[in-house]
Protein backbone atom coordinates (compact mmCIF):
# COMPACT_ATOMS: atom_id res chain seq x y z
CA UNK A 1 0.00 0.00 0.00
CA UNK A 2 1.13 3.45 -0.78
CA UNK A 3 0.82 6.41 1.67
CA UNK A 4 0.52 9.66 -0.49
CA UNK A 5 0.17 13.32 0.16
CA UNK A 6 -1.40 16.25 -1.62
CA UNK A 7 0.06 19.28 -1.94
CA UNK A 8 -1.36 22.37 -2.62
CA UNK A 9 0.82 25.26 -5.22
CA UNK A 10 -0.50 28.38 -6.78
CA UNK A 11 1.25 29.30 -10.21
CA UNK A 12 1.58 31.39 -12.52
CA UNK A 13 3.13 31.71 -16.39
CA UNK A 14 2.96 34.68 -18.49
CA UNK A 15 1.69 32.85 -21.59
CA UNK A 16 -0.37 29.62 -21.00
CA UNK A 17 -2.13 27.88 -18.20
CA UNK A 18 -0.21 25.02 -19.30
CA UNK A 19 3.34 26.78 -18.40
CA UNK A 20 1.74 27.91 -15.34
CA UNK A 21 0.78 23.75 -14.22
CA UNK A 22 4.74 23.28 -15.39
CA UNK A 23 5.86 25.77 -13.21
CA UNK A 24 4.28 24.33 -10.26
CA UNK A 25 5.66 21.11 -10.65
CA UNK A 26 9.04 22.37 -11.66
CA UNK A 27 9.22 24.19 -8.20
CA UNK A 28 7.45 21.49 -5.98
CA UNK A 29 10.31 19.00 -7.65
CA UNK A 30 12.92 21.12 -6.22
CA UNK A 31 11.92 19.18 -2.89
CA UNK A 32 9.59 16.82 -3.24
CA UNK A 33 10.60 13.62 -4.54
CA UNK A 34 7.99 10.67 -5.63
CA UNK A 35 5.46 13.15 -7.99
CA UNK A 36 2.68 11.06 -9.04
CA UNK A 37 -0.02 13.41 -10.75
CA UNK A 38 -1.00 16.98 -10.69
CA UNK A 39 -4.74 17.86 -10.25
CA UNK A 40 -5.61 21.48 -11.54
CA UNK A 41 -8.11 23.02 -9.40
CA UNK A 42 -8.88 26.66 -10.56
CA UNK A 43 -7.68 28.68 -13.31
CA UNK A 44 -7.65 32.29 -13.85
CA UNK A 45 -6.51 35.01 -15.62
CA UNK A 46 -5.08 38.93 -15.12
CA UNK A 47 -6.59 41.19 -17.66
CA UNK A 48 -4.94 44.61 -18.54
CA UNK A 49 -6.11 46.69 -20.57
CA UNK A 50 -8.22 44.07 -22.31
CA UNK A 51 -5.36 41.46 -22.42
CA UNK A 52 -4.61 38.49 -20.71
CA UNK A 53 -1.03 39.91 -19.04
CA UNK A 54 -0.59 36.45 -16.65
CA UNK A 55 -2.28 32.65 -16.49
CA UNK A 56 -2.60 31.47 -12.84
CA UNK A 57 -3.98 27.67 -11.72
CA UNK A 58 -4.21 26.63 -8.31
CA UNK A 59 -2.79 22.74 -8.36
CA UNK A 60 -2.94 19.86 -6.14
CA UNK A 61 0.41 18.00 -6.63
CA UNK A 62 -0.19 14.47 -5.12
CA UNK A 63 3.18 12.46 -4.04
CA UNK A 64 4.77 9.03 -2.39
CA UNK A 65 5.90 9.31 0.94
CA UNK A 66 9.06 6.79 1.76
CA UNK A 67 8.74 3.91 3.82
Amino acid sequence: MAILKVLEILASDKKSWEGAAQSAVKEASKTVRGIRSVNITNQSAVVVKGKITEYRVNCKITFSLDK
